[in-house]
């Protein structure tokens, strides 16, 4: 075996006239170049300006090194990077690209923190400021588009969705979910989009613990949401999308009270809702036999569960999902929802248009610094500065427990009948007290 380890250095000898040399020994490198397009973001936007003024610091002014706007950059940019602990910084410290993005020479400028300093900075932060910070992150997203738009913004849609933020040891809050099957924080991440875009972004983030319902939180998280933009887009029509999680009577109720605010929330399903969709799952087995496919029936019904105030119109989708070398399987879903248009509408181009939030979550992107750029991963989308909320209470939310009752149907008078599918599916609903209306898919 040769002793002979040099890496070849001279590239594509027969293709050009003078040689193309690699080397690796530039002692004053570094891999984060991309950075750079962070740093004009955040010169455009002045997202981590906005940040800072939310901090007080309560350093003493002559053991002071690092301004706050000098920590709170690196932790913003390191993250963004893929460093989100602040152990890292005791190689970014001496980066020439980390020291360029707080405006320091890259090679004769001083370090940046060390960790100790990051992990105090991160610590020393109360949740007045937090709060503070999670505002400025809304105001920095919604100026952004209101300038983009000129503010003239016909709807304005508001997606909020839980998810998982798994946690390792002992920290404080931390429970276990059995739905994610792991020890987690459950944070719930608010996006907005505007008119007809598919494009969606991320406005807010709030820390919560394990074992918090998805309705934990939500009507002062909306309150906040909607007091903004309505003040960035005066008239607008806002429009929310939620998941069953929410379907909260607290949650409903704050919707309802709203001006020009249309709604639909996702419902668990439960016996009552089951036995008013049998007829038109039956239908839509029927229809799924003969094409050999997956086939869905629409309806609706005025529904109200025991502790809603009012009856609501709540979208049935009688489904039946059909797959290859496997049983067809009954799936019905249903929606809750003041708009007006047809069942299969505001399932198929209203409600369902929300599924791309849950897709971005899991692929947990750093897309653009006005969505907290300095929460790459989902590990970070807890607070506006990483871990610091990580063993705090946080952000005071609405602690109302969601209902746990079997819901019943509140007493309306039923319709004229139809057809036969129609009329067995509203004898049905009759005799529940209900009123329910079928609608056959086109």
């Amino acid at each position: 075996m040769s002793d002979d380890n040099t890496t070849q250095c001279l590239l594509f000898p027969g293709i050009f006239s003078k040689p193309v040399v690699a080397q690796f020994s530039q002692r004053d490198g570094s891999s984060d170049g991309g950075a750079l397009l962070l740093k004009a973001a955040d010169c455009s936007l002045g997202l981590v300006d906005d940040l800072t003024t939310c901090l007080q610091d309560r350093r003493q002014a002559g053991k002071v090194d690092h301004s706050l706007h000098e920590l709170l950059a690196q932790r913003v940019f390191s993250i963004a990077c893929g460093y989100p602990d602040a152990n890292d910084s005791a190689r970014l410290a001496s980066d020439p690209i980390h020291k360029l993005l707080l405006d320091r020479d890259p090679v004769e400028g001083s370090d940046l923190a060390s960790q100790p300093t990051l992990s105090r900075f991160e610590n020393g932060v109360g949740s007045k400021e937090l709060y503070g910070m999670s505002e400025a992150l809304a105001r920095t997203v919604l100026r952004r588009h209101a300038k983009r738009l000129r503010r003239r913004a016909y709807r304005v849609t508001i997606d909020l969705d839980p998810t998982d933020d798994p946690t390792h040891g002992a920290q404080q809050l931390s429970f276990f979910n059995g739905h994610y099957d792991n020890w987690c924080y459950l944070p719930v991440l608010g996006f907005v989009s505007f008119n007809e875009e598919v494009e969606q972004y991320l406005c807010a983030a709030v820390l919560r613990p394990g074992n918090a319902t998805a309705a934990v939180g939500a009507v002062g998280l909306l309150r906040r949401l909607v007091r903004m933009i309505r003040s960035y887009f005066p008239g607008v029509i806002i429009r929310v999308r939620l998941d069953g999680g929410f379907a909260h009577p607290a949650v409903l109720d704050f919707l309802d009270s709203q001006p020009k605010l249309e709604y639909v929330v996702a419902m668990a399903k439960n016996a009552v809702l089951k036995q008013i969709a049998a007829p038109g799952v039956r239908r839509a087995r029927q229809l799924s036999r003969r094409s050999g496919k997956t086939e869905h029936v629409y309806g609706e019904v005025r529904y109200a569960a025991r502790k809603w105030r009012c009856p609501r119109r709540v979208v049935i989708k009688a489904e039946v999902v059909r797959a290859p070398g496997k049983d067809p399987k009954d799936n019905p879903r249903f929606v809750v929802t003041n708009m007006k248009p047809s069942p299969q509408w505001i399932y198929e181009q209203v409600y369902c248009q929300r599924g791309d939030i849950e897709n971005r979550i899991k692929l947990r992107p750093a897309k653009a610094l006005e969505l907290t750029v300095w929460q790459r991963r989902i590990d970070q989308t807890v607070c506006p500065i990483g871990r610091s909320l990580r063993g705090r209470s946080g952000e005071a939310t609405d602690r109302s427990k969601p209902s746990d009752n079997v819901p019943t149907l509140a007493r309306v008078a039923s319709e004229p009948r139809g057809d036969g599918v129609s009329a067995s599916i509203r004898r049905r609903g009759a005799r529940l007290g209900g009123k329910v209306r079928l609608h056959k898919c086109s």
